[in-house]
């Protein structure tokens, strides 16, 4: 079967995680993405190794499905050699530096020349201004979009979410720039240059709180459990922040994952109150009404809590699903690894490495009826060297080996 971009070529020039990440959910998608790294390799293929001398996990799990050559782009026959690949591709994508490939001599107009069919993407730490030339660093990004100062408890400091926001959410924005450009070029028959920035895209993950800021001109936040409020939204530990009331009550045994999140909607009280014990609550004028119970949010989850407390998060996850209470228990990734539904679904998957054997990885979260996706691995460094030099540019067998001895791919 067809996979949706069957036949369109990504050139993979990106490193780390925001890149990869884009050029990965791409080769999931079907395109052929060709991964070009220094002759020295992308740095986590050695980062945070825990097998000696073997890629890391870190790379592996960031890069399936792709093909990787090596190419040194600031040696003279390096240059020429990806001016011949820019001619032959359809994405360039990349996530250096900013001005980098402007002074290897690959500015986006003479990009354009060289294929006026190319999409030039790039993904930066941060758009055009005072904080372009920062360093952007995933919880960098998470600081200066708005994450950051949103998150954690009210007497506490600001910290970093365990989600990649910064990193892999730009990914998928990146993701989303680049087909919609593959799809206009259909109509224009042009390429185009497509910019997402870190520090954008954890903004737009983080628009709910400039809602938020903008109500506050208006009064008190009543669905925060803040008791008081200033002049910025503020942290407000594991509150929705939403339309309906949410917390994270403990379970027994106590364990530091032993929780359940409960949202209480207005037609979720009266069974929670049978459940936790207090009937009497469920009609109580001082309690039987989502207005009623807002100002007192933390006594109202300490009650759920009183109850959740004693049973295993497997068990109240059980009773409050058979009323239909939005409910979810906090999984830990020791628990998301060995989970059931997540492998039949294909999102938890074992792939086989020639070096390392067979590890666990992260399958495709976009599911299309006419494009399934498997899985495979990463490639070695330098691995399709031969197919893209020699079998598609016509290098012959005599600069093939020179080219290698010499450092040049």
């Amino acid at each position: 079967m067809a996979k949706a971009l069957e036949g369109v070529r990504i050139l993979d020039m990106t490193h780390v995680q925001s890149g990869p990440s884009a050029t990965q959910m791409l080769a999931w998608l079907g395109a052929d993405v060709v991964k070009l790294e220094a002759p020295t390799g992308d740095i986590t293929r050695q980062q945070l190794r825990d097998l000696p001398d073997v890629d890391s996990l870190y790379f592996t799990m960031l890069n399936c499905n792709k093909r990787s050559i090596t190419l040194n782009a600031k040696s003279p026959r390096g240059k020429e050699l990806l001016t011949d690949l820019i001619g032959r591709f359809d994405v360039l994508v990349e996530n250096f530096g900013p001005g980098t490939l402007d002074r290897l001599g690959f500015s986006w107009e003479r990009i354009q020349e060289i294929n006026p069919r190319m999409i030039y993407a790039s993904i930066k730490g941060f758009g055009d201004g005072p904080y372009t030339r920062f360093k952007a660093y995933e919880v960098v990004a998470q600081a200066m979009g708005g994450s950051m100062s949103t998150t954690g408890f009210e007497d506490g400091p600001p910290l970093a979410t365990g989600a990649q926001i910064g990193d892999s959410g730009t990914g998928i924005h990146c993701v989303a720039a680049i087909l919609a450009a593959l799809y206009q070029r259909h109509a224009t028959g042009r390429g185009q240059r497509v910019n997402v920035a870190m520090q954008h895209a954890v903004l737009n993950l983080c628009r709910v709180k400039l809602r938020d800021q903008q109500r506050l001109a208006h009064g008190p936040l009543a669905e925060y459990p803040n008791k008081t409020f200033g002049t910025e939204v503020p942290r407000s530990g594991n509150a929705s922040g939403g339309g309906q009331p949410g917390w994270a009550v403990k379970c027994a045994p106590g364990g530091p994952n032993d929780y359940v999140y409960v949202i209480v909607q207005p037609v979720g009280w009266a069974p929670i109150a049978e459940l936790i014990g207090r009937p009497e609550l469920r009609d109580d004028p001082e309690w039987a009404t989502p207005a009623a119970r807002l100002p007192k949010l933390a006594k109202m989850f300490q009650l759920i809590e009183e109850w959740s407390s004693t049973l295993p998060k497997w068990e109240v996850l059980e009773r409050l699903n058979a009323h239909n209470i939005p409910c979810g228990p906090i999984l830990s990734t020791e628990e998301i690894i060995a989970d059931r539904s997540l492998a039949d679904n294909e999102m938890i998957v074992e792939v086989e490495h020639p070096e390392r054997g067979r590890f666990t990885t992260v399958g495709s979260p976009l599911k299309l009826s006419d494009s399934p996706v498997d899985v495979e691995r990463s490639p070695l460094l330098g691995e399709h060297n031969e197919d893209i030099y020699r079998g598609e540019l016509g290098l012959d067998d005599e600069e093939f080996r020179t080219l290698a001895a010499n450092g040049v791919i």
